[in-house]
Formats: C-alpha cells, sequence, structure tokens
C-alpha cells in the first residue's frame, strides 16, 4: 500500500522504514546521515503532535532538513532508513512555525497518512514517551542519558534500559450469524463520558497480565468486564498504540448473546448486542439510540478497534 489504511491492514501497523537497527551503534554514520536526513518534529510533551500539510485532501507529514533546525539541537532519535536510501530522525521539541501547516495528533490523522508517514509517526510518538518516562533507571534509580541513536538509555554505572512495549489484547465479540442481523458486544468504558449527546462504544480490551498469554487474557477480560463467556477465538492482526507505549494485539471472538451481560462497573458502564444495520447505520452517520438520550459512537479511525469492527461487517 502507499496510500491511506484499508482494510487488509490495521491504521497505525503500516510502514515502509527500514530500520537500519545495525547503523544505531555506527556514529560516523549516524553523523553522515544527519546531514543528509529528513527530519520529523514531534512535541511529546504537547501531546506527541507534528506538523502536517494538507495535499490532495490528505494530510503529509512536514518533514525538514537538518539546516532547517538549530545547530545545537539534541534528543535525534534515528527512526530508520526509506527503500530509497533517505535517512529519517525524530527530534522532541515545540513545533517550529511554518505557514500553511497544521499542528496533529497521531490519533487524529494515523489512518489518513501514507505507509510512510504513518510508520515514521508512529515510531516517533512511541520512542518519544519511552524516553520521557526513562529519565532514571528502574533498577538503580540513577538518571539515564540517551545512546544508541535514541535506542537505549544508561545510567552512570553502566546499566542499560532498551525501549519496552506493553502487550495488550482487544477484542471484536460476535454471535457468529451472517447478515444485517447478525450481532457485536460492545462497550462504553466508565472513563468515557458523553460528548455532544454521543456515547462512545468499543470493542473489550485490556492488558496481557505477567505469566498470561494473549488468549488466556481475552478470556479473562471479556468475562471480567461483561460476564460473558468465549466459544471461539480469532487473531486479527496488531497495531503499536503509543498512549502511551502498547502492542494491541487484536482478535475476533464468538459467544452465544443468550448469555446474560453482567458489566463491572469499575470497569465497564454500559455494555449492549449491535446489529450489523445499527453498526452500518452509525458509519454512515445515521443516528443509532445508545442510551439515557444519547446517539451510539465507535472507535476512532486510527484504532485498532474500529479495524476490528469493519472486519467483522466484511465478513457478513
Amino acid at each position: 500500500m502507499t496510500g491511506p489504511a484499508d482494510a487488509d491492514t490495521p491504521p497505525l501497523a503500516r510502514t515502509s522504514l527500514d530500520r537500519a537497527a545495525h547503523r544505531r551503534t555506527d556514529p560516523q554514520w549516524l553523523a553522515r546521515a544527519w546531514e543528509r536526513a529528513r527530519l520529523l518534529v514531534v512535541d511529546i510533551g504537547g501531546g506527541g503532535r507534528a506538523l502536517v500539510r494538507t495535499t490532495a485532501d490528505r494530510p503529509e507529514l512536514l518533514l525538514l532538513d537538518a539546516s532547517e533546525l538549530p545547530a545545537d539541537t539534541t534528543g535525534r532519535l534515528f527512526l530508520g532508513v526509506e527503500p530509497d536510501g533517505t535517512p529519517y530522525f525524530a527530534v522532541d521539541a515545540p513545533l517550529p512555525v511554518v505557514p500553511q501547516t497544521r499542528a496533529v495528533s497521531l490519533r487524529d490523522v494515523g489512518h489518513l497518512l501514507s505507509d510512510s508517514d504513518a510508520g515514521l509517526f508512529t515510531t516517533a510518538v512511541a520512542l518519544g514517551n519511552w524516553h520521557t518516562r526513562h529519565a532514571y533507571s528502574s533498577t538503580t534509580g540513577l538518571p539515564t542519558t540517551v545512546t544508541d541513536a535514541g535506542w537505549t538509555r544508561v545510567d552512570e554505572d553502566g546499566n542499560h534500559v532498551w525501549p519496552r512495549t506493553d502487550p495488550a489484547m482487544i477484542v471484536l465479540v460476535h454471535d457468529g450469524k451472517p447478515g444485517p442481523d447478525g450481532r457485536c458486544l460492545l462497550g462504553n468504558n466508565a472513563a468515557w463520558r458523553p460528548h455532544q449527546g454521543v456515547r462512545r462504544y468499543s470493542c473489550l480490551a485490556g492488558y496481557v497480565e505477567p505469566g498470561e498469554s494473549a488468549e488466556a487474557a481475552v478470556h479473562r477480560e471479556v468475562a471480567e468486564e461483561v460476564g460473558v463467556g468465549l466459544d471461539h477465538l480469532e487473531y486479527a492482526g496488531s497495531q503499536a498504540w503509543p498512549f502511551p507505549g502498547s502492542l494491541m494485539l487484536g482478535f475476533l471472538a464468538r459467544a452465544d448473546p443468550a448469555q446474560p451481560v453482567r458489566i463491572d462497573p469499575d470497569e465497564i458502564a454500559h455494555a449492549r448486542w449491535f446489529t450489523r444495520r445499527e453498526i452500518t447505520d452509525v458509519l454512515a452517520g445515521r443516528p443509532v439510540d445508545a442510551d439515557e438520550g444519547h446517539r451510539v459512537g465507535l472507535p476512532p479511525a486510527s484504532s485498532i478497534a474500529l479495524y476490528l469492527v469493519h472486519r467483522w461487517l466484511d465478513e457478513s
């Protein structure tokens, strides 16, 4: 693919970048690469935002040359090399003022970007968020500094820390029936408040616990959050969700809708089964009643949750 996300791949799983990990410990190569690199400025402290221009109705990341940044710019994060040989770096800094651009987050535009831009932005945000959380060693408590072009931190005793990603599962539970009356089970997280009359419903999700497989986590989380047992599980794909540092492992699961839905109110405020007809209406902008006078909303387009919803719709 070269354009915006489609139904075949989760939106933030797309990239054309070669991470070229063997270059991270080669300071001479990195110095030469910096002089000819394309640079993505990301303001991690400002919500992980970057600048885009809109060309042909599609946002494109604003990439700079090294000469356009101050000579003493620090915090250079080597992202990798594109197929044409161009090296790419990210810099965590306040966004420059550039005419005819706008500041956006990865959530806003991840699904609209090209494969190249999606991979660059996702990696930059994930790596930048990791650095902000690891200024000190969790082992020694000592301050850490950046090495290996942004892919390692080390304290003064030589203890190394490497980027980590937290595995999480997300699942679209459905009844296995084809056609417009087939149903899926979605929940409204207890932390999500209605906005402008819309209550957002999404797939069920949770972190994989220590000593647990992703599949076991799916069964456990669904049972805990809505009290429903599953009789079939299918892996559907994964994508980074760097808010601040998760890897979402996506599944489709089948369950009998005759089972009572028993929500955990600490996790889920509302949960219910929706028909394909209802989900299609929501996606088309037609109002569907949720509860208490609210309309149904669905997950953002950059999320793997909406990808799973589309996968289920397409299997009708």
